[in-house]
């Protein structure tokens, strides 16, 4: 045995020869764009690829590529997979063919990948560009042809960066506009304008202007008119982009905002509004947008000029209050007072008595729902057979202007008249199919509710405090400043119905004065409304 092989286990580097002298190798094909992948420009370098490995006698490994990917950077799917290939063969794959360097890469980040695939025992070649790596000056060769590549490329940014710019200056949106907008050719010119998708996001925009939504309620909102938004983030992003009032916002503006060429959705007033800017109160003012410290805004309306209330807080004070928005009109309050005036209002609401009897009173909602579908079924049946008898009339009328025995003007007026009725007809039927589901289900949750309203509204959050606000009092509430007094247009029928119940055992003759409602108006209120179930919100 030789004594050299006793040292073998103390030798450094690889045992494979770093200088390509395999007969494998893979290919490498790509294009920048679409376009160019749907000429020759692939199958052209794969051929010559494939007619060079024949001519040298490679075996081609794999082929990668054939599609179209940036040479910007090395992230793209199909060169990531070719490289991966050829380290997981580590020292089996010695050449990696591309019709030209530029095909490989156009970035500073080539150079330093040349070199550590040659770590590997694999040399890149271009088909088109034959050069000896083998030798330094071949390498070098190599490195300059690779920073010839990067810079072109950065020539082609540069071009493409001013033109774009320029473009952004003129007002003209360089690439596809955001959701809402469709392109239309126009002597040349792309133009954008708002299609229905966008005439449902102008509506979010007001929803959030003047309601002051949540983002999730806007959402939701917008899937039940049938557009369907994945998350709250994509809303919020909608929301703050000032394409949608007329204005450009670009990474190549530089910071700045430009004028746009595109159809305005909304107005700026309105962006500005449900983006914060448009904030007219004093120094030392704050407003808050969703604090659970202030949930009557907007729900509190001025009782002498009918505005709705809105929410700030004095920060030297550290208290937040409700103020009307007319000028001069002075009506505002401590929220603290009116949100534990609102709890108080709530407990006539609340099942503290005569609990045993909730089956009785559950059993009686039901009952009492049930005995108004039936007016409605015959109501509905009644509509059907007028629906079927619009229709024979529509039929006939038509036959008897294709037969020539009636004169157009005469046909386009009863048409007209026919179909207005028919659209009555069903526009009621409509109203009458709809059904409440899971009745009994509902009127568990309903009274659930009851049984700790002031509970529940005081520790839920912002955006329940709010349902269940509008639940109950559907109109709001307005305050009185100067009387200190608050009052309601409507109160939801089952929980006035167990209002009224609830004092009825107790024996109670006050009513709620704390919405000026006395008794015998509020026994009359509770005896001639209907119950309708609160399944909204709840």
């Amino acid at each position: 045995m030789s004594e050299n092989l006793l040292f073998d286990a103390f030798a450094k580097g690889s045992k494979f020869s770093k200088v390509a002298t395999g007969k494998d190798c893979v290919i490498y094909t790509r294009v920048s764009s679409k376009d160019q992948a749907e000429n020759l420009s692939l199958s052209t370098q794969l051929k010559a690829c494939t007619a060079y490995a024949e001519k040298m006698d490679y075996n081609i490994a794999a082929t990668f590529g054939g599609t179209y990917e940036s040479a910007e950077t090395d992230e793209r799917k199909q060169f990531t997979a070719m490289l991966s290939f050829v380290k997981k063969f580590k020292g089996k794959i010695s050449y990696i063919l591309v019709y030209s360097l530029e095909r490989f890469s156009r970035n500073d980040n080539s150079i330093w990948l040349s070199g550590e695939l040659r770590k590997l025992g694999t040399e890149i070649v271009s088909v088109t560009q034959p050069i000896d790596t083998s030798s330094a000056s071949g390498q070098m060769q190599q490195k300059l042809l690779f920073l010839f590549g990067e810079f072109d490329n950065q020539l082609r940014k540069q071009k493409c960066t001013a033109g774009i710019k320029e473009c952004l200056l003129r007002g003209d949106w360089p690439t596809s506009p955001p959701m809402g907008f469709d392109v239309i050719k126009d002597g040349g010119r792309r133009r954008f304008v708002v299609n229905s998708q966008g005439r449902l996001i102008r509506k979010a925009f007001e929803w959030k202007a003047r309601e002051n939504v949540t983002n999730e309620v806007i959402r939701e909102r917008l899937e039940i008119h049938g557009l369907k938004i994945k998350n709250n983030q994509r809303i919020s992003e909608i929301l703050r982009n000032p394409f949608y009032c007329g204005m450009l916002a670009h990474n190549m503006l530089e910071g700045k905002i430009v004028k746009g060429n595109q159809e305005i959705l909304v107005s700026r007033e309105i962006f500005l509004k449900v983006n914060g800017k448009l904030d007219d109160l004093p120094r030392g003012y704050n407003i808050n947008e969703e604090n659970v410290d202030i949930p009557l805004k907007r729900f509190l309306s001025c009782d002498c000029c009918g505005k709705p209330m809105r929410g700030y807080e004095v920060k030297k004070k550290r208290k937040h209050y409700y103020k009307c928005s007319t000028r001069g009109c002075n009506n505002n309050k401590s929220a603290e007072v009116l949100n534990a005036r609102f709890v108080h209002i709530l407990k006539y609401f609340e099942i503290t008595v005569a609990k045993e009897l909730l089956h009785l009173l559950r059993e009686q909602v039901v009952a009492t729902f049930n005995q108004m579908a039936i007016g409605k079924k015959d109501a509905y049946q009644e509509l059907s057979i007028q629906h079927k008898e619009i229709l024979a009339k529509i039929i006939r009328l038509e036959e008897r202007f294709v037969e020539e025995d009636i004169e157009k003007e005469l046909y386009k007026r009863y048409r007209l008249k026919y179909d207005n009725e028919k659209e009555e007809i069903e526009k009621n039927l409509l109203l009458l199919s709809k059904q409440v589901s899971n009745l009994e289900k509902v009127t568990n949750i309903a009274l659930k509710f009851c049984i700790e309203l002031p509970k529940k509204w005081f520790f839920a959050d912002y955006h329940t405090k709010q349902q269940l606000q509008q639940l109950l009092f559907p109109s709001g509430i307005f305050y009185d400043k100067k009387s200190d007094k608050c009052r309601t247009l409507k109160i939801n029928s089952v929980f006035l119905y167990i209002a009224f119940i609830q004092q009825v055992i107790t024996k109670k003759k006050s009513g709620i004065p704390e919405l000026c409602l006395e008794y015998s108006a509020f026994s009359a209120l509770v005896a001639g409304s209907r119950i309708e179930l609160p399944t909204s919100g709840l």
